[in-house]
C-alpha cells in the first residue's frame, strides 16, 4: 500500500513550468478575496480541482495521486487532512460536509509546532523561512538532509502539542519525499516553492478539472 511518489521535484525540472500560470492563479485569488489572498491560499488552491473554493476528500485524494503517491498514502492523507481541517476551515453557515475544506478559511487550520513561515493570516514570512536553513542546514548550505529535518521537527515541538507534532511531521516527510534530489537533499528553492503551491503545479501540470480535460481533448481533435 502507499509508497513514495514516482518522481521528485528534481525530476520535474524537465516538465514545463509556467510562472505566468502561477501569476494568473494568484491574481484570480486576489480578485476574489482582495487583500486577503495569501500564499497559504495558493498552496491550498492546488487541491481544489474544480475551482469552486472547496476541497473535498476526493479532491485531496486525487491531488496526492496526481503527485505520484500510491493508493494507501493518498487515502490516508485525504482522511487525515480533511478530517483535521474540515471542521476548522469553514464558515458558520456552511451546509457542505464537515470534511470539506473552504479555502477562504484555510488559515484557521494552522497548527502549532511549525516553523512560523506562515503568519496567522497565512502570509509568507521570509525571516522565519530563512531561519529554517540558518539553524538546521549544517551539511550543505541551503539544503536539508533527512536527519536535519528530524532535528528541525524536534526543535519546533511545543510541549503536549501532539496534533501539531503529527501535522508538522506529515508535512515535512511528504515534502522530503516529493522534493529530495538524488543525493537525498531537499534544497531551499524547492522548499520555498511549496509555500505558494508552485511546486505542486510543476510536479502535476496535468492536474486539471474534468471540464479542462474535456476542453483539451476537443482541442486536440
Amino acid at each position: 500500500m502507499g509508497g513514495a511518489p514516482r518522481r521528485s521535484a528534481m525530476a520535474a525540472a524537465a516538465a514545463p513550468s509556467s510562472p505566468l500560470l502561477f501569476a494568473v492563479l494568484f491574481v484570480g485569488w486576489a480578485a476574489e478575496y482582495g487583500d486577503g489572498a495569501t500564499e497559504l491560499h495558493m498552496h491550498a488552491a492546488f487541491f481544489d480541482r474544480n475551482g469552486d473554493g472547496v476541497v473535498t476528500p476526493s479532491e485531496t485524494y486525487g491531488a496526492f495521486r496526481a503527485l505520484g503517491f500510491g493508493f494507501g498514502v493518498s487515502t490516508s492523507s485525504a482522511a487525515f487532512i480533511n478530517g483535521a481541517l474540515g471542521s476548522k476551515c469553514r464558515p458558520q453557515n456552511a451546509t457542505l460536509s464537515k470534511l470539506d475544506i473552504y479555502i477562504e478559511y484555510i488559515q484557521n487550520g494552522k497548527h502549532g509546532s511549525d516553523t512560523g513561515s506562515y503568519d496567522a493570516e497565512g502570509r509568507f514570512v521570509p525571516e522565519k523561512f530563512e531561519e529554517i536553513f540558518a539553524k538546521h542546514a549544517k551539511t550543505v548550505p541551503d539544503a536539508l538532509t533527512s536527519d536535519e529535518i528530524d532535528q528541525l521537527l524536534q526543535a519546533n515541538r511545543q510541549p503536549g502539542d501532539y496534533s501539531g507534532w503529527a501535522a508538522a511531521e506529515g508535512e515535512w516527510k511528504t515534502l522530503y519525499s516529493l522534493g529530495k534530489d538524488k543525493d537525498g537533499l531537499l534544497h531551499k528553492d524547492v522548499v520555498r516553492s511549496v509555500y505558494d503551491g508552485s511546486l505542486f503545479h510543476r510536479l502535476a501540470p496535468n492536474w486539471n478539472s474534468p471540464e479542462k480535460e474535456k476542453l483539451s481533448v476537443i482541442r486536440e481533435n
